[in-house]
This record gives structure tokens, C-alpha cells and sequence, in this order.
């Protein structure tokens, strides 16, 4: 698996993650958008993702303190570090991380 983070116009890119699923791979993502935003010292960052059901157990995850898999578990302690603004579900055409994985895969 690979994952890709816009941060601020700048395009980083996590290669050689391992095998899983599709919902693995988003997780990693919206893990890896949280690493790489407090190691930059960011705060009140806003994380965006085009995978709903990601995005809609991350909300679950920081509204209730209740992580119920592993990403999840790493989600909510990152969460305590730094706490996201926000997170929210954007189009797959407007994802800018998903632009760029894209043009390294050419159909």
C-alpha cells in the first residue's frame, strides 16, 4: 500500500506500507496527514478524506474516546497530541492526495 498528504501545497508520500484493504489504506493516510502535520508544528489542522466510512468512524472515534481497531487506536492517540480541528469528507475529484497517487498510476 501507499498513501500520499497534501499539506499546504507540498505533496508527500508514504510508499511500502504493507498489504490490507482499501479502508487500510485510508486509515494510513488520515494517520500518516496527523504525523506529518504536528511533526511540521500545525495545529488546529483540518483533515480531509474522500473515504466516508474513514471519515465517519474517525468523527465517531474523537467524539466518544472509544477507538474500535488499530488505526483507530493510533488515531485517538495522535488526537491526544494535537486534536484536529476538524474532519470531513470531501469528492474523490477534489482530493488532492488522491490526485497525486492517481498521476503515479497512469491508466
Amino acid at each position: 500500500m501507499e498513501a500520499a498528504v497534501v499539506i499546504r501545497g507540498v505533496e508527500y508520500l508514504f510508499e511500502d506500507l504493507g498489504t490490507g484493504t482499501n479502508t487500510d489504506a485510508e486509515w494510513l493516510a488520515l494517520l500518516a496527514a496527523m504525523e506529518q502535520a504536528q511533526s511540521l508544528g500545525l495545529a488546529d489542522i483540518e483533515l480531509i478524506g474522500d473515504a466516508l466510512a474513514v471519515i465517519r468512524e474517525a468523527n465517531l472515534v474523537l467524539n466518544t474516546g472509544q477507538a474500535t481497531n488499530n488505526h483507530a487506536t493510533r488515531f485517538l492517540a495522535l488526537a491526544a497530541k494535537e486534536r484536529p480541528a476538524r474532519v470531513r469528507w470531501i469528492k474523490r475529484e477534489q482530493n488532492l492526495a488522491g490526485i497525486c497517487l492517481a498521476s503515479r498510476h497512469p491508466r
